[in-house]
Order: C-alpha cells, then structure tokens, then sequence
C-alpha cells in the first residue's frame, strides 16, 4: 500500500532470522508458522527470512495463503494447517500444498484428487490429544484412520498434534505427548512410520524440550511475541513495531473533556496530540484512556476514545510537544516499550490479537 499518512507497521526481519535460529532445536527441523499474514507482519516477507534463517517448512491455515507463497516462488514445503475445504483439493495440490488429514470424506477427497497428480502425495494425519479443535478422536482411532490413508494410496509423511496448555501446564502437555507418543508407537508396530512426528508450538519449543520430536512449529514466538505470561523468551526480539506521529497539538484548560462521549475530563491545562490512527487500523476501542503511547521517550496517555480513524493524546502540562513528533503505538523508544502482551492485557486479549489484528490499510516496511 502507498504510504501517504504517518502511520506505519516496520517489521524488523533481522529479529525474524534471529529468532529462528533462537528457536530451532539442534534435533529437530523446523516450520515457521506463518498463517494469517504472518501473525500480522507480511506472509511473504517472513517466510523468506525464516526459510534463509534454517526454516525448512512452512504453516499456514488456508489453502489461499498457501497458494499466495507459492505465485510469490517460494518452494519450500507448505504444511496447510487443517484439512482442505472440499472442492479445493485439486488446486492445493496443484501448488504442492502438503495437506492435513483426519476425517474419511477429507481422506477421500484428498485421494480422489491425488489420483490426478499420479498419487503417491504426502499427507499429514492430525491427531486430536486433547485440545478438541480437530484431529482424529479418539487418540486410538488414529491407528486405524493410518492404515486407511496407507490404503488409499497416499503416503503418510508427518503424525502431528496440538498442545492446548503448553505455555501455562505441566501435567496437562505430558499427558497428550504421552498420547501422541503411544500413537505414533503402536503405527510403528503396523510398518508405519512418518519421517516426521510433531507437536510443539511456540510455548511448547521454548519449555517442552521433549516435544521437539522431529520437527517444532512456532507460531508466536517466532515474532517475538510471549505465548504466555510465565514463558521465558530468552533472547528472542520483538519483530514489530508500530508508529505514527501527531498530526495537531492542541492545549487545553483543565476541566475541558475530549473524545466522543466526552468519558476522559482533563485534571489539569494539558496539551492534547491528535495522532492518525484508529480502531479501522487494528487500534483498538478497548485501549481508549488506557493504553499508553510513546512520545519524546515518555509514556503518554490515550485520552477518551479511540476513534475509526484517530486517538487523542494526553502529554501533560510541561513538554513541548510539536506536529512530526514520532508516535511508538506498539515497540520502543528511547528507554521506555509498549509491548503486544501490554496492548492484550489492556484490552482484554492477547498480543497475539493485537499484531494480528493490525489492519491491511497501514503499510508495512521491512528492514534488515
């Protein structure tokens, strides 16, 4: 997008190589996640990076935004994430879409389709261990679904599952890696054994080193960004950054009230920023008078309600505040960060909304 007005998302892909390597067990192979436009920060560009970092595979949750790497020429493999919508069997694989498996009308759509590529495609079975989102369930049944995938032909190339407690329990992980683990040994027994077996996400990869198996798929961790309070991220950086600038200063006396519903009323004479961004940007209405901003290296607070297309700026009674003055929504400046777990704690969700949500209407630039 052409970038006319202040605000913009820079994604920093030094932190994206960096963090790669960070998370990339000695063992193990690694796939980086990079659904819904890379959590945010620009599909293509991240997946260049990781892949030139060590990444070997990559994720994603549509068909479309596998299909959108491959005409952007990247070649490395491309996990889709669940099964394939019917009807769009064929055109995934077409693109060398390596599909997810784990029901029979998803199977034999998938072999259906596979017989017009000359067959042999590579599949991965997902195994529901206990996050109920999807995957064969019961555990066991997967054995059985195994042998009926072996049947039809198609080539059995990865066993996986998904951790629903990795950033936050002990007891609850262990238990599904026991669960894959008996799966994936009893498939052995029958003559079936995957090249890769896989399980960690980002929680799972930085706490888990158990569950690194043959492969790792951090998703969030891969931004910088915390999967969970209590999860230590080392030396991993935040890839993100978001800024503005002010586009009007204004000072005001106290007693004056600003904003739609005129909710935030100012305790002192204060000069009033007008920045240009707002929730049709990803801003977020929930941050109204509670998220701070950074301005000449202090914290500064959203004043009332964050509107479409603007905030409003409380910056006090003392310093010169002035239009082009750089606005930090979301990173660093000078000694002082708004982090995406900052902005998802104060707005009731999770950094990982917070990035994600970032709207298509404010550009991105890539350095490093």
């Amino acid at each position: 997008m052409i970038r006319l007005r202040a605000t913009v998302v820079e994604v920093d892909l030094g932190a994206i190589r960096h963090n790669v390597r960070a998370l990339k067990p000695a063992t193990a192979e690694l796939m980086a996640v990079v659904k819904g436009n890379a959590y945010g920060h620009g599909d293509v560009p991240v997946a260049r990076a990781a892949i030139e970092a060590g990444a070997t595979w990559l994720g994603v949750a549509l068909v479309e935004e596998g299909i959108h790497l491959r005409e952007a020429g990247i070649s490395a493999p491309i996990l889709v994430l669940s099964e394939f919508p019917r009807g769009a069997e064929k055109e995934a694989l077409a693109a060398k879409l390596t599909p997810t498996l784990y029901t029979d009308k998803g199977l034999l759509a998938v072999a259906e389709a596979a017989e017009a590529v000359g067959g042999g495609v590579p599949v991965h079975v997902k195994i529901d261990t206990g996050m109920h989102r999807a995957g064969v369930y019961p555990a066991e049944a997967a054995v059985a679904f195994a042998s009926r995938v072996v049947g039809s032909g198609l080539r059995i190339e990865g066993l996986f599952t998904h951790l629903a407690r990795s950033e936050e329990d002990v007891t609850t992980t262990l238990e599904q890696l026991r669960r894959f683990r008996s799966v994936a040994t009893t498939l052995a027994e029958t003559g079936i054994r995957p090249r890769y077996l896989h399980a960690a996400n980002s929680a799972a990869v930085l706490r888990f080193p158990e569950t690194h198996l043959d492969l790792v798929r951090p998703g969030i961790a891969l931004y910088g960004v915390s999967p969970g309070p209590d999860v230590d991220m080392g030396s991993l950086r935040p890839a993100l950054s978001w800024r503005s600038a002010v586009a009007l200063v204004k000072r005001l006396p106290a007693g004056e009230a600003v904003s739609y519903g005129h909710r935030y009323r100012l305790q002192r004479e204060s000069t009033i920023a007008t920045v240009p961004v707002g929730y049709a940007d990803g801003y977020r209405r929930s941050l109204s008078s509670r998220a701070d901003v950074l301005i000449r290296g202090r914290r500064r607070r959203v004043a009332g309600a964050v509107t479409m297309d603007q905030i409003l700026v409380d910056c006090g009674g003392e310093d010169p505040i002035e239009p082009g003055d750089e606005v930090v929504l979301l990173g660093r400046q000078g000694h002082d960060q708004v982090s995406a777990v900052e902005l998802g704690d104060l707005a009731g969700t999770l950094g990982y909304e917070i990035v994600s949500g970032i709207g298509e209407r404010v550009p991105r630039e890539y350095l490093g």
